[in-house]
């Protein structure tokens, strides 16, 4: 037959109220001193601790101390890709430590949620019955996503990253149109007519190849939408070529379907819509004996580090990550204290690297 320890409940899980008992003080007296929010005095939080771990009592009821507040203490964040590229992006990996850093201070944890991939289907469960205080779309979102639907009828405020905007939703806006034809622009002051566009995906279906005028009309992913908008706004691209996903191995592949034509076609810059994606369209160029700069420029965005390119140091448009953490982690703070819908404005700028050069003469 099983027995207790010393001063154990014979079964069933210790309560406040054991722990009080144990250590000879009120239950109140005990709830403040496991959680040091009250002025207890050194001794009697000692003896109360001491109780509680004899006890095996490890602490309110995370779920009852919910109800109690009214809050989770839990804000859903949403990738816009999957987890396991998503951490192979440093720049997605250092977006979400700025904002656990910043949500951390005040107290909430996150909870990771798969974007919805086919937009005529419900969205995960997770959704409809994860509790939550706030969700935020943490690096772009589709308009019409089912989840959002979802979110709205439960009344968990939203913080948009760069879109989708809906209704009621804070936003947080990068500058990445702007960005974009200003990396042209650089492009064209360097003698680039003929430039290239390899961008992640447009829609979440897996698809890779040249984008076509009807899947670009459909619309998409609001930070691909902007940045391929930047480009227009200063040339026509020779070539839009989708990824499948913003790694490093499918901008390799988008590179070497771009450059590996005759010379008098190949196009003399490639204007990648990320970096990992533009380390991938250098790795094509070593790939196919192609020099960069001096046969093809190279620019991507985002502004991460990108070491494995050493000696190279990529030209890119730098969004400043920390700072857009901050604001979103800002104004999910401020509508958990009851704001209203806001929204915020990061700026980026183009940073000049090794990768990009003089047009080749043809």
């Amino acid at each position: 037959m099983a027995r207790s320890g010393p001063g154990r409940r014979p079964s069933g899980r210790a309560r406040i109220s054991d722990v009080a008992a144990a250590a000879g003080v009120s239950p109140s007296t005990a709830s403040l001193a496991f959680s040091g929010a009250g002025p207890v005095a050194a001794a009697t939080r000692q003896r109360v601790l001491a109780a509680a771990a004899d006890l095996g009592y490890a602490g309110p009821d995370p779920t009852a101390v919910s109800l109690r507040r009214g809050r989770s203490g839990v804000v859903g964040v949403v990738v816009g890709e999957r987890l396991r590229d998503a951490f192979r992006d440093p720049y997605v990996v250092a977006f979400l430590d700025g904002l656990v850093d910043e949500l951390a201070g005040a107290g909430l944890a996150i909870l990771l949620l798969p974007m919805t991939r086919d937009l005529d289907a419900p969205p995960a469960e997770q959704y409809r019955t994860a509790p939550m205080d706030a969700a935020v779309f943490a690096t772009g979102g589709l308009p019409g996503d089912p989840a959002l639907a979802v979110l709205t009828r439960r009344g968990v405020p939203v913080v948009s990253v760069e879109g989708p905007d809906v209704p009621g939703a804070s936003v947080v806006r990068v500058d990445d149109r702007a960005g974009t034809a200003e990396a042209v622009r650089h492009l064209l002051a360097l003698g680039h007519r003929d430039v290239a566009v390899v961008t992640f995906q447009w829609r979440l279906d897996g698809t890779e190849g040249p984008l076509s005028p009807q899947r670009r009309a459909a619309g998409g992913f609001t930070d691909t939408v902007n940045r391929l908008q930047g480009v227009h706004d200063v040339l026509v691209p020779s070539l839009v070529w989708e990824c499948s996903s913003n790694t490093v191995e499918r901008g390799r592949e988008a590179g070497r379907r771009a450059l590996d034509v005759p010379a008098d076609r190949r196009p003399t810059a490639v204007l990648a819509q990320s970096d990992v994606l533009a380390a991938g369209v250098v790795q094509a160029c070593a790939d196919l004996g192609l020099r960069v700069p001096a046969d093809v420029s190279v620019v991507g965005f985002d502004g991460v580090s990108v070491p494995w390119l050493a000696p190279h140091v990529l030209t890119t448009v730098v969004q400043p990550v920390v700072d857009k953490a901050r604001a979103t982690a800002e104004l999910v703070l401020a509508r958990l204290a009851g704001g209203g819908r806001a929204e915020t404005m990061v700026h980026v700028w183009l940073r000049s690297g090794t990768t990009t050069g003089p047009a080749p003469a043809r």
